[in-house]
């Protein structure tokens, strides 16, 4: 497969050798990014912060205290604690969890099964850290996810962009090299990690975005659901 083969180049590697998928959560396996643009919007213009619907798209991905303390420092010009930024998050995860809950999204317990069937792992990379959101993973996704692999936003010290939460990903694993796993993701900061970690990218484009923002991030292929990438899983991987 072209992709596969030019992957392959450019990272020098020898092979392509999967034996992991590690899944984003939020607007990957759940619908959820209405919910969190919605909240974020409601949460930030409580402390004079305007953020708006695409802000939330485009930032999603990154930890919250991440986001927070950025558009703080470019709107308010200045630089507040981690500890100042959580308790704004704190604010965030309130109004989220007032809204309808989101739903899993077609496909993905299907592609899971696929995963699970051919020997992979799964691990589950966000960067949320409340713990009711990983509790209904846990819960959802018994018998693909377990504790030991879901990264959360605790587990690292750099978010998305970062490649670090990636890297953590394929160390859950088991010490994984990059070619030996596949990402996916449906956020531009979340596809450059995936790519800074030079591990194989899937992008699944479930929001609002264009195409062509998640393709400047080098996503090495490009899908418009879950399911049609459920579809071609076997005819890529197997």
């Amino acid at each position: 497969m072209k992709e596969i083969y030019e992957y392959l180049k450019e990272h020098c590697f020898g092979a392509f050798s999967p034996k992991a998928v590690l899944f984003d959560m939020d607007g990957v396996l759940y619908d959820s990014m209405p919910n969190h643009a919605v909240a974020w919007q409601k949460s930030m213009r409580d402390f004079g912060i305007v953020m708006t619907e695409a802000d939330a798209y485009a930032t999603e991905g990154a930890r919250g205290v991440d986001t927070i303390r950025k558009m703080v420092l470019e709107q308010k010009h200045k630089m507040i604690s981690l500890e100042d930024a959580q308790k704004m998050y704190d604010v965030k995860t309130k109004y989220f969890h007032e809204l309808p809950t989101a739903q899993i999204f077609p496909g993905v317990h299907e592609l899971m099964s696929k995963i699970k069937d051919a020997g992979w792992s799964i691990c589950v990379v966000t960067g949320s850290g409340q713990r009711p959101l990983i509790q209904r993973l846990l819960d959802d996704f018994a018998g693909f996810v377990d504790e030991q692999h879901v990264i959360t936003a605790y587990d690292v010290k750099k978010g998305k962009p970062d490649p670090e939460p990636y890297l953590a990903g394929l160390k859950k694993c088991g010490n994984l090299k990059p070619n030996e796993a596949i990402v996916v993701e449906n956020a531009p900061l979340g596809v450059r990690a995936g790519v800074a970690a030079n591990i194989f990218t899937v992008a699944v484009n479930s929001g609002p975005l264009d195409d062509c923002e998640l393709k400047k991030e080098h996503c090495n292929l490009l899908y418009k659901n879950i399911s049609a990438f459920s579809d071609d899983f076997n005819r890529l991987f197997l």
